[in-house]
């Protein structure tokens, strides 16, 4: 169920995959505000230079699969102009008022004459239901929607509803990992506070997964308020914590969904290092180990080659002694004092698991930092190698 306020639809519109749903919209009536956090890779795509200038503003959010519109020149730009004015026309907003995102393959402009084609009947399928058709628009190579929600509780007698859904199982890593995510409320929350709730948000979770260490070109990740829930807009208190606590609900669900589905993805490993000397050493050592493709290969091969873990941490950048390092496999101690605990066999075991932790204990200090990460199977190689082609 989607919040108060909102529509949502989808067309097949053939933008580049055939007989299937590749275009989506989004529509806030009535509106109350909107924030958005963008990616922070030097090449942005058009699309995202346009929402980025537009985020508080936008109460519509058109969305194509298969074309990225990034690195395609002044061209990209005006076709996100003729976008936004022709959706604009037939919602009766301004041009201003759309936000727009985009997946698929960097390089491509948008085939116009096929959104534009399929603008009349998108507008015309708009509907307070429309939300599994929408979450499955927006997919490339991803192998199923991810949706999330919460119910929350404003005041006594009054609930408010947050919903979201993403995309993305490839080119993911920091720095608002590589997808589109679109949060919905009808909570009315300041602008102010959806703004900084969202980038921490975004922190806390999407920026602690990886699945291939690369950011696109296109990440987007917007939360829009339609304000329809029966009660009084807030900016802090009471309210403001029940609101954070929902929309952290939403955001770990969808980040955990990323990984899960990670284009070839077997297994889903969490990656907790504590004891490093402080934070930023800490997240150096866990994003060094959950990237690194030699440690990525063994999870997939279940191999309990603790070697190439300290050697990812030797390379991280953070200080420790070697010789202090203990591993741990779920609760089974796999590594001590940075030396063999002759545990493999029950490793070996642990790692045929569909999910599992694993910890490090740099004993240098006490600043901890958790990660998200998958296996690098075959199928990662077979996608990626064929996908533009």
């Amino acid at each position: 169920m989607i919040p108060k306020g909102f529509r949502l639809a989808s067309v097949a519109a053939g933008l580049r995959y055939h007989d299937r749903q590749d275009l989506g919209l989004i529509v806030s009536t009535p509106f109350h505000g909107a924030a958005g956090v963008f990616t922070l890779n030097l090449c942005q795509a058009a699309p995202v230079v346009w929402s980025k200038a537009r985020v508080q503003s936008g109460r519509a959010i058109l969305v194509n699969a298969g074309q990225a519109n990034a690195q395609t020149g002044e061209q990209g730009h005006k076709d996100c102009r003729k976008m936004a004015k022709s959706l604009s026309k037939l919602l009766n907003l301004f041009p201003d008022d759309i936000l727009l995102a985009s997946t698929g393959i960097i390089g491509q402009p948008i085939n116009m004459a096929a959104l534009e084609k399929a603008l009349p009947e998108l507008v015309d399928s708009l509907s307070p239901e429309g939300e599994e058709g929408f979450s499955r628009s927006i997919l490339t190579t991803d192998t199923t929607p991810k949706t999330a929600y919460a119910r929350i509780s404003l005041a006594p007698g009054f609930k408010a509803t947050i919903w979201g859904c993403a995309k993305g199982s490839g080119m993911i890593a920091p720095n608002l990992a590589t997808f589109l995510g679109f949060i919905l409320t009808d909570a009315p929350a300041s602008v102010e506070l959806m703004q900084n709730l969202l980038r921490e948000g975004a922190e806390a979770t999407f920026n602690r997964v990886t699945i291939d260490g690369d950011t696109s070109t296109n990440d987007s990740l917007f939360l829009l308020s339609s304000g329809a829930a029966v009660t009084s807009p807030f900016s802090s208190g009471v309210k403001a914590k029940a609101f954070e606590r929902g929309l952290m609900k939403v955001l770990e669900s969808l980040a955990r969904s990323l990984v899960l589905d990670g284009e070839g993805a077997t297994r889903l490993v969490e990656i907790a290092v504590k004891g490093a000397l402080d934070d930023r050493q800490a997240k150096l050592a866990a994003m060094t180990v959950a990237q690194s493709p030699l440690v990525k290969t063994a999870f997939f091969g279940c191999d309990p080659n603790w070697g190439r873990v300290l050697a990812a941490l030797g390379r991280s950048g953070a200080t420790f002694d070697p010789y202090r390092v203990d591993l741990n496999l779920n609760k089974i101690p796999w590594v001590r004092n940075g030396m063999d605990n002759g545990r493999e066999k029950e490793v070996n075991e642990a790692m045929s698991l569909r999910e599992y932790r694993l910890t490090i204990n740099l004993n240098v200090g006490k600043a901890v930092y958790t990660t998200l990460t998958c296996d690098f199977s075959p199928q990662y190689v077979t996608i990626n190698s064929s996908y533009r082609s």
